[in-house]
């Protein structure tokens, strides 16, 4: 059994070429983020997703704790892919989305970075209506980007997996799901 994390910042198009290619291949998909909101809703901590962000760093770290158990459990007898944050930009500064104690949980094989350029993902993130999103200049999103692909390379050294990037750029989303479902295939 294979256990994948893809990552890409907010406007990527990650989770949507993630759901594209799910069709393809024999993998569980689950979403960090949504196991975490799961798991602060129900201990009171935050309504909605949005507000994870926006809580204090240590308590961010507790809740990652728990979602990477909760992963590590449903991942036993599947192939996994974790649809997940490489980076969160919190207002404190950049914060591992999969710090050592969660990589140490999960022993990923592969993580995946979704990428784009900064214009496309401000266009995206401005026809999002489903989530409220900060607004950021595009060399904020390049460094966010640059951010992902260093700690991404990081958490590869840590747990002996490989890294792939894959462009997801506007109008060639069919053959972006065709690599991303060679790449889970292999």
């Amino acid at each position: 059994m294979k256990l994948v994390v893809l990552t890409g910042i907010p406007g990527s198009g990650s989770t949507t070429l993630l759901n594209r290619a799910l069709d393809e291949v024999d993998y569980v998909h689950l979403n960090y983020g949504d196991i975490m909101t799961e798991i602060a809703i129900n201990e009171n901590i935050v309504e909605d997703r949005d507000e994870l962000r926006k809580l204090p760093a240590e308590t961010q770290k507790e809740i990652q704790a728990k979602a990477a158990k909760e992963i590590k459990q449903r991942s036993e007898e599947n192939n996994v892919i974790v649809d997940t944050h490489c980076t969160i930009n919190t207002p404190a500064g950049f914060l591992p989305g999969l710090p050592k104690w969660v990589l140490d949980e999960l022993q990923p094989d592969l993580f995946i970075l979704i990428e784009a350029y900064p214009d496309e993902i401000i266009y995206r993130r401005l026809n999002d209506d489903t989530r409220v999103r900060d607004v950021q200049k595009a060399k904020d999103i390049q460094l966010h980007q640059e951010m992902n692909r260093a700690t991404s390379m990081a958490y590869a050294t840590l747990t002996g997996a490989t890294v792939k990037i894959l462009s997801n750029h506007d109008n060639h989303l069919d053959s972006s799901v065709k690599k991303l479902v060679d790449v889970l295939n292999l």
